[in-house]
């Protein structure tokens, strides 16, 4: 009897992993789809007029909930706001708010995320939290300045990285844009195969 019910219980917990697993690879690709047509749509694209006459869509990694990871979220409540340096001289504020510890590729990684000191003074915007990042793929399958990711304040201390939701800055299509570099502490030696690729002008 009770051989029975660990294997129920067994059944029934990849169930609901792979229908969790299923969900959040959903939310992936609807993430990516409406990233897309804001590039094809004229109207919400940031890209240069003449790129639109061959211009196709973007171009995603396969999706892959390996790059979906659950991170222990530790907050930095001490830190000081600071300068961060983009591909021009504007200098937004940003402090950091915590940091991502979560394992990728046998590897213990960390990764820090950070809140603008603007946009936290507006209600809309004050759980967002801004994770740039560079990885092994930067300049070798993705844009070589890095990429970016939006995530939420979480309630408790639990975090879910969804890589597959990695999008380039807008200076990767437009140099009119100005756009935050990562910083040094978030250059991870891993590949992170996952989410939008780098773009070639057409």
């Amino acid at each position: 009897m009770r051989t029975l019910l660990i294997l129920s219980y067994l059944i029934l917990s990849t169930t609901l992993l792979a229908q969790v697993e299923s969900t959040l690879l959903s939310e992936s690709a609807e993430s990516q789809k409406e990233l897309n047509e804001s590039y094809l749509n004229q109207e919400t694209s940031i890209l240069e007029i003449d790129d639109f006459k061959k211009f196709e869509g973007l171009e995603f990694y396969p999706l892959d909930s390996k790059y979906i990871v659950r991170a222990q979220f530790i907050r930095t409540p001490n830190e000081q706001p600071f300068l961060m340096p983009t591909s021009t001289s504007r200098l937004p504020e940003y402090v950091k708010y915590g940091e991502a510890h979560f394992y990728l590729e046998d590897k213990e990684l960390i990764l820090s995320l950070y809140q603008s000191t603007d946009l936290a003074k507006d209600s809309e915007y004050a759980d967002y939290l801004f994770l740039p990042f560079t990885d092994l793929t930067s300049g070798n399958g993705s844009y070589g300045g890095g990429r970016y990711l939006d995530l939420k304040i979480p309630e408790g201390d639990t975090l879910i990285i969804d890589f597959n939701k990695a999008y380039n800055p807008y200076c990767a299509y437009n140099s009119k844009y100005s756009c935050p570099i990562p910083p040094e502490e978030n250059d991870i030696l891993v590949r992170i195969e996952a989410g939008v690729k780098d773009y070639k002008k057409p």
